[in-house]
């Protein structure tokens, strides 16, 4: 996808018309989640990380395979379970003698992709979600005493069971900062869930033809595009509100970090470009503070004995700011 060649309003057409495409063929195989795939889009489009939160048999492997696919993207799954090593992740040094002599060489571990589903991973130990946090943050993994750059774009989009969690090791607040947002899967409404069923019970295996609809430099692209959306002051102030307002709101033990305000403009960004505008709005902040906020703050003994939930803590701050 060439956009450096077109005029200011035909670059974001062509942007909003290749994201919509995106949307469309993750369609075929996807049905409903029209929220999750649009935020999961936003946070590629800005370089993050997700954490996918929902009961097993939601669709979250399916999703983020199908989606790698019509972006042109190397996809790996990482498996996650408590012996799991790091070396397992990042790949080893084994001995190659194919030659006629004996030499050391770097063999890849699966964290070499463009997108990687780490499922389940508070499960691994923290040992191993430390190897994750390094390719999250630095984009690249230590294996001995040198480093391997990864491939870009690179992303990590964990999952994590919210109902067992028996043998867990939660993630620690640095690690649940280097995601970009954590989406929570709802359940599919009646008619959406019978749409399923009649897709993946017709056909021993479902497989629509899917189109690659941009290739991997394109990404790139429009990761960089992204950042060019311009924002106003009063706009972008009011992301930085927000995020201020959650360290010292009564129903918090502590609230948000920089990182979370750069996050929230950044999503903003991303969001607008997807609806086809040339500016970032109130609505796109609105709309990605959830997505962004929900991991980052601690809810106080006394807003869970309200009945609170940091969804509702967000909400408050967005409305009062």
């Amino acid at each position: 996808m060439q956009i450096s060649n077109l005029d200011e309003a035909g670059k974001y057409d062509k942007a909003s018309e290749k994201l919509t495409e995106i949307k469309e063929e993750v369609g075929k195989v996807i049905v409903g989640q029209e929220e999750i795939i649009e935020n999961v889009l936003i946070s590629v489009l800005c370089d993050g990380n997700v954490l996918l939160e929902s009961n097993p048999g939601m669709g979250k492997t399916k999703m983020i395979q199908t989606l790698s696919e019509v972006m042109g993207l190397d996809f790996s799954r990482i498996q996650n379970t408590p012996d799991l090593m790091p070396s397992d992740i990042t790949g080893t040094h084994i001995i190659d003698e194919s030659s006629g002599e004996t030499d050391f060489i770097f063999q890849r571990g699966p964290i070499f992709s463009n997108m990687v589903l780490a499922d389940e991973i508070n499960r691994a130990t923290p040992k191993t979600q430390s190897a994750l946090l390094e390719a999250m943050q630095e984009k690249q993994v230590t294996v001995g005493n040198q480093s391997y750059e990864l491939d870009s774009p690179f992303f990590v989009m964990a999952t994590q069971n919210p109902i067992d969690q028996e043998g867990t090791y939660p993630l620690p607040e640095a690690q649940r900062d280097r995601f970009m947002m954590k989406l929570e899967l709802e359940y599919p409404e009646k008619d959406e869930e019978q749409e399923i069923v009649e897709r993946f019970t017709s056909e021993l295996n479902y497989e629509p033809d899917l189109k690659e609809v941009i290739s991997k430099p394109s990404v790139v692209r429009l990761q960089k595009f992204t950042r060019q959306v311009p924002i106003a002051d009063d706009i972008k102030e009011r992301a930085i509100d927000i995020v201020t307002s959650t360290r010292d709101h009564d129903d918090l033990d502590y609230g948000a970090s920089p990182r979370a305000s750069m996050n929230i403009v950044l999503a903003a960004k991303g969001r607008a470009l997807i609806k086809g505008r040339n500016h970032v709005s109130a609505s796109d902040i609105n709309h990605v503070a959830k997505p962004v906020l929900r991991h980052r703050i601690g809810l106080s003994f006394q807003a869970e004995k309200k009945g609170k939930d940091e969804d509702k803590v967000v909400e408050e701050i967005v409305h009062s700011v």
